[in-house]
């Protein structure tokens, strides 16, 4: 499955990226990630999920966004959800970035039974129609 959370800078996205990510963790029976653009989310996560900083693996653009998750998926069979936190940012794209990362994360979602939800600092009118069914409303 996936999920997007969206909206404008300071809409409130990343504070409900983190309460899905928490309320996955009580129901999952596997492994949850979190990957974020920096270092601020440390004290706003629970300790059991796994943190991880994009910065740190120089990710740029869809296709590598996509085969990071991958590999994230292929070294952990139990990751059960993951939540990518300013998704935009990360690849450095602007919404039309979702045309290509969406059919990728629609295969590795059923391949690898892991759920997604990424946030994405646009407003609903942004986002390519194809994409639109995936916005959290």
């Amino acid at each position: 499955m996936i999920t997007l959370l969206t909206g404008k800078k300071g809409s409130g996205k990343t504070k409900k990226l983190i309460e899905h990510a928490n309320a996955a963790l009580e129901k999952s029976q596997g492994n949850v990630v979190v990957i974020e653009k920096g270092q601020k989310l440390t004290y706003d996560i629970s300790h059991a999920v796994r943190l991880i900083d994009s910065d740190a693996y120089d990710i740029k653009g869809a296709d590598a966004l996509c085969g990071f998750l991958s590999g994230i998926c292929a070294g952990n069979y139990d990751v059960t959800d993951i939540f990518v936190d300013s998704t935009l940012k990360i690849t450095g794209t602007g919404a039309e970035a979702l045309e290509t990362i969406i059919p990728e994360l629609e295969k590795l979602s059923k391949a690898a039974d892991t759920n997604f939800c990424l946030s994405i600092s646009a407003a609903d009118e942004e986002i390519p129609a194809m994409a639109a069914q995936y916005i959290l409303k």
